[in-house]
């Protein structure tokens, strides 16, 4: 994917369209031409572990496919720039479900979690041939879509085994 495309579809990276920031880059929201919402993962390269950990994500997110696992659609990696483009998830973080007062998940929806989140590390770790450790399983990194079904996300520090 050109680097050039990548503004376009998020405003240049406009601070509205921010969704969030991590140990590496930040994540914007993107609207391709299709219409699709997708999400912008932008590496900052000055950071100490930024490429390595955009290689990472790239190998491991490119090769699995998993109900309960955020879905890579491209990347666009230069010499001075790398960002993933992933599939959007409208219902953000769990960790925002979990500690915010404007947010409540009812029993059910809380139980379906605790089975889609084992359900990916179950593919991860025997449903490979290499297995893959995630190595920051948080609820920032559980993310949530249009039905609240969680996806695992940021394979920026996993391992291949």
């Amino acid at each position: 994917m050109e680097k050039s495309f990548l503004p376009s579809i998020t405003g240049g990276f406009n601070e509205s369209k921010f969704l969030g920031s991590g140990s590496f880059g930040s994540v914007y929201k993107g609207i391709l031409s299709d219409g699709m919402e997708v999400a912008v993962k932008v590496f900052n390269l000055e950071l100490d572990g930024a490429f390595r950990s955009f290689d990472v994500e790239c190998e491991v997110m490119g090769n699995i496919l998993h109900r309960n696992l955020v879905k890579v659609i491209t990347c666009c990696s230069t010499v001075d720039f790398k960002a993933l483009v992933l599939e959007f998830m409208p219902n953000g973080s769990l960790e925002k479900w979990l500690y915010s007062d404007n947010h409540a998940l009812d029993i059910l929806q809380r139980v379906k979690i605790m089975i889609d989140v084992p359900s990916a590390l179950e593919y991860l770790h025997f449903g490979r041939v290499l297995p893959v450790i995630h190595c920051d399983l948080k609820p920032s990194n559980v993310l949530l879509d249009e039905d609240i079904v969680a996806n695992v996300g940021d394979f920026g520090i996993a391992k291949l085994l």
